[in-house]
């Protein structure tokens, strides 16, 4: 049975097409070596080398041989690391929710940079509002999600705040407001608004509603709906105005128009984040590939908080 040693010998030799060189680069005696390769060509029945005093050419069956002793170093050189990485929990599956604000901007860069470095683990991503998100963490049916931050209601959770950013109007293209280059929080007191149920993001909403306290009214709510994109596309069709984050302005929609805030009550802050119940050595990777996505596009971005800190 020819072992991992032999195969390591046989390529050296094969590489250098010299048995001094060979022997130096493996920190052996030549004769040793040479010796070798014959208990090699002896236990397969077949010359691998062709040589006088010294290596002419690797034999079809040498070229052969040649290319499944690589194989077979490099499986085994993959299956000493796998096994490594799941003795430090970096194998297996990482089951991710996320915001559809997310997957319009740093989501998807998140998940490529992962894969590359940990294309072995396993990745279950699921779509989901921060509160669904919330429970889903603490019930043990995911590991960690992108939400929107702070998280008051689940103090056991841990958060990570990738992204600072203030949120933007959007309104009907049509709307007499949407000429001005900039609006006052309080120019939208009068209008229908759409907005997200308080239950399904209870952090932003409560941001959202402060902030038109300070501006002096309360939001005339006459449509709900539960995705970001759903809130654009209502605009769209003229139901109301509303506020969103600026990674849907910056994908553009059509039928909307998208201006900054000024003003009593703005800028109103959105944070996306990173959120989980329990570290481990997969879901600490996954933070710090985030962090540093969020850092090569130089976003705002704050420290790991427990829910009780992120009030």
């Amino acid at each position: 049975m020819i072992d991992l040693r032999q195969y390591r010998q046989f390529v050296a030799v094969a590489e250098e097409m010299n048995f001094r060189r060979a022997a130096e680069r493996l920190h052996m005696a030549q004769p040793p070596l040479t010796a070798a390769i014959r208990r090699v060509e002896a236990e397969l029945g077949v010359a691998l080398i062709e040589r006088t005093n010294r290596v002419e050419r690797l034999t079809s069956a040498g070229e052969v041989f040649l290319l499944e002793a690589r194989r077979v170093l490099a499986q085994s050189e993959r299956a000493i690391e796998q096994a490594r990485r799941a003795g430090e929990g970096l194998a297996g599956s990482l089951r991710i929710t996320f915001l559809a604000t997310a997957a319009h901007e740093m989501l998807p860069a998140i998940v490529r940079r992962f894969r590359a470095r940990h294309g072995d683990v396993s990745l279950e991503l699921q779509e989901a509002t921060t509160a669904q998100q919330a429970a889903a963490l603490v019930d043990d049916r995911a590991d960690v999600g992108l939400v929107a931050v702070p998280l008051p209601e689940w103090a056991s959770l841990t958060t990570v705040s990738l992204r600072r950013a203030a949120l933007v109007a959007a309104l009907p293209q049509q709307h007499p407001l949407a000429s001005r280059a900039k609006l006052g929080l309080a120019d939208l007191a009068r209008e229908a608004w759409i907005l997200f149920p308080p239950a399904l993001g209870p952090g932003l909403h409560r941001r959202v509603v402060a902030a038109c306290a300070r501006a002096g009214f309360v939001p005339n709510v006459v449509q709900q709906a539960v995705q970001m994109d759903t809130i654009v596309s209502l605009v769209a069709a003229g139901l109301g105005v509303s506020v969103v984050p600026p990674a849907l302005a910056e994908a553009g929609r059509r039928g909307v128009r998208f201006r900054p805030l000024q003003g009593r009550g703005a800028p109103i802050r959105y944070e996306l984040g990173i959120a989980y119940a329990q570290a481990s050595p997969l879901v600490d990777s996954f933070v710090a590939v985030a962090l540093e996505v969020g850092a090569d596009r130089g976003l705002d971005r704050g420290k790991a908080v427990s829910g009780k800190q992120g009030r």
